[in-house]
C-alpha cells in the first residue's frame, strides 16, 4: 500500500470503491483540507468550493466562530439527551425563532428529520385541530420536489431515481405542478392540512417560482385554514440574500424546516419552526430524538444564528449574487441555455448538445472549481457567502473557459 504520504487520489477512490456503498458517483478529488471557500486534495490540489455542501457551508469551511463554539462545547458536554436540561438548548431556540419570526423551535438532526417532523406535526394538527376526521388528513407537495430520502418523503418524489423501487409507499399526498397556483386551488379540500414546498426547488436545478407565487400560496393557505410549510433546508439562512427565501417576496410560512446551514458545516443540525398554536400539538412523549438539539449541535447552531442575527451575510449573499447573475446571463446563447439566479445560488442549463452537466462540472475541477451537476445539463453554483468578488469572477472564468475549450 505504501506509506501515508505516498497515497494519491487513485488510492482513495479505490478504497472507497470497494468498500462504501454506491449511493453517490462523486468527482475524482479527495479532499484533505479545506478552509473558507477552499478545499485542498490529498495531492496538494486547491480548489473553489463552489457547492458548499448543498448550503451547509454557507460560512465558509471552518468558519473561526463556529469551530471555537464546537472547541468550547467539547471540552464541556456533548450529549445528555432531551432527559434532561442543557445550557445550550434554550438561548439557541430562542434566537433562533426570534430570527425566524416563530415562538417555538423544534430541534432534530438531518434535514430529512425536519420534513418528517413537520409531516407529523401538521397531520397531528389537522386532527385535533382543524377537525379533519381520523385518518383523512391530506398534504400538497409540488413536482419535482427534493425534501429527503426517508420512505415517507420518496413515497411523492417524482424523481424515479429517488422514487423507484420503494413502496409501498406512503399515501396522504397530492402533487401539483410548482408554480401554478390554479392548480393548487384545484386540489384543496377540507381534508388538507398543510401545503409542503420548497421556496426555490434545490435539486431540481434551483428553480425559481414565478413573482407572486409564494404569496399567492399563502393568500390560498390562509382563506382554505391549510397551513404553509417552506421547506428552507437549503434556501434559508442567507443563502438567497435573505434570512429565509420566502422573505424575498415578505411571504410567512406557518412552518419552516431548516437545517444544512444551520450546523455550521460541523454537526448536523435541523430544527422545525413554528407558532405555539401549531407547535402545541406535540405533548411529552409524542415526538422525539436522543441527538436532537444535543449540547454540542445547540452550541454550533446558536453561534450560527449570531452570525446571522447582523445581517452581513444575506447582504453579502443578495450583493454578490448580482455580479454572479450578471456574470452567468453574459454566458446565455454561448454554451449555455438559460440561467436561475436568487443570491448566491445559481441553477444554469448547458447546452445539451455541447456537454452533459456532469462533463462540465468534471471540466471545472480540472479548473479548480467543484460544482455539481443535476437532471442532465444542469449545474448548481452555491458558494460559500465568504466568497470574494474576485473568486466569483474566478469560478465564472472557469465555467466560461469550460464552454469555450468544447466550441473550439
Amino acid at each position: 500500500m505504501g506509506t501515508e504520504q505516498s497515497r494519491t487520489n487513485s488510492w482513495y477512490i479505490d478504497l472507497e470503491g470497494r468498500t462504501a456503498a454506491h449511493n453517490y458517483h462523486p468527482l475524482p478529488v479527495v479532499v484533505e483540507h479545506a478552509e473558507g471557500v477552499h478545499v485542498t486534495d490529498v495531492e496538494g490540489r486547491v480548489f473553489l468550493d463552489a457547492l458548499a455542501g448543498y448550503s451547509a457551508l454557507n460560512f465558509g469551511h471552518r468558519h473561526p466562530a463556529l469551530v471555537a463554539a464546537a472547541h468550547a462545547q467539547l471540552d464541556k458536554v456533548t450529549l445528555t439527551s432531551r432527559a434532561f436540561h442543557t445550557d445550550q438548548l434554550g438561548p439557541f431556540c430562542r434566537d433562533l425563532a426570534e430570527l425566524v419570526g416563530k415562538d417555538m423551535i423544534l430541534p432534530m438532526n438531518t434535514g430529512a428529520e425536519a420534513v418528517e417532523t413537520a409531516i407529523k406535526m401538521v397531520r397531528k394538527w389537522g386532527y385535533t385541530v382543524k377537525g379533519v376526521a381520523p385518518g383523512k388528513a391530506r398534504i400538497v407537495v409540488m413536482d419535482d420536489n427534493f425534501h429527503g430520502r426517508t420512505t415517507t418523503i420518496v413515497s411523492f418524489s417524482n424523481d424515479p431515481v429517488a422514487h423507484d423501487d420503494y413502496g409501498p409507499y406512503t399515501p396522504g399526498f397530492d402533487r401539483v405542478p410548482f408554480g401554478d397556483l390554479d392548480a393548487l386551488r384545484e386540489v384543496l379540500t377540507d381534508d388538507h392540512v398543510a401545503v409542503l414546498l420548497e421556496p426555490i426547488q434545490g435539486e431540481s436545478g434551483v428553480g425559481i417560482p414565478p413573482d407572486g407565487y409564494l404569496a399567492g400560496v399563502r393568500a390560498l393557505c390562509t382563506e382554505r385554514n391549510v397551513l404553509m410549510v417552506a421547506d428552507e433546508i437549503q434556501s434559508g439562512l442567507g443563502r438567497t440574500g435573505t434570512t429565509l427565501a420566502c422573505h424575498y417576496e415578505g411571504v410567512e410560512a406557518d412552518v419552516y424546516t431548516l437545517g444544512k446551514a444551520l450546523g455550521g458545516g460541523i454537526v448536523p443540525v435541523s430544527a422545525v419552526a413554528a407558532d405555539h398554536n401549531v407547535m402545541g400539538v406535540f405533548t411529552p412523549g409524542s415526538h422525539g430524538s436522543t441527538f436532537g438539539g444535543n449540547p454540542l449541535a445547540a452550541a454550533v447552531g446558536h453561534a450560527v444564528v449570531k452570525l446571522l442575527q447582523t445581517g452581513e451575510f444575506q447582504d453579502r449573499a443578495k450583493q454578490l449574487g448580482e455580479r454572479l447573475r450578471d456574470r452567468l446571463e453574459a454566458l446565455v446563447g454561448h454554451g449555455v441555455v438559460a440561467v436561475r439566479v436568487r443570491g448566491l445560488w445559481a441553477g444554469i442549463d448547458i447546452d445539451p448538445s455541447l456537454m452533459t452537466g456532469r462533463e462540465a462540472c468534471a471540466g471545472l475541477a480540472e479548473r479548480g472549481v467543484l460544482a455539481k451537476d443535476t437532471h442532465g445539463s444542469t449545474i448548481r453554483l452555491a458558494p460559500p457567502l465568504v466568497i470574494t468578488e474576485e473568486e466569483i469572477d474566478f469560478l465564472v472564468d472557469q465555467l466560461t473557459d469550460v464552454l469555450s475549450s468544447d466550441r473550439g
